[in-house]
């Protein structure tokens, strides 16, 4: 993998749980990692659903390695979130293959 590819930078977030000041217990989503990738593929496709019209923005990103990163995760890129569907290891180690959804109704 190749630097100059890695163009895009990427944040990793993950789920993590706090009491809150009335003592309830609270979800935030706080950085995993900040990592430099590659834009491999991005698609939008509109469907049709029970609810009505929905639109799937799909796209893949390339990244080096990173332990410990899960489809609990998800990856915030241009101000945009976007749920992991699918990790994928590229070699021993050295990348992986993210690739991710948005979905917006």
């Amino acid at each position: 993998m190749k630097a100059g590819t890695l163009d895009r930078t990427i944040t990793v977030e993950g789920v993590t749980t706090a009491p809150s000041s009335t003592g309830a217990v609270a979800e935030t989503w706080s950085t995993f990692a900040t990592l430099r990738a590659q834009m491999v593929q991005a698609s939008t496709e509109e469907f049709q659903r029970a609810y009505g019209a929905s639109t799937e923005t799909a796209i893949v990103f390339r990244t080096r390695y990173v332990e410990g990163v899960t489809l609990a995760h998800r990856v915030v890129y241009g101000g945009e979130v976007h749920n992991m569907k699918e990790i994928k290891e590229i070699g021993r180690r050295r990348g992986l293959e993210l690739r991710c959804e948005r979905v917006g109704v």
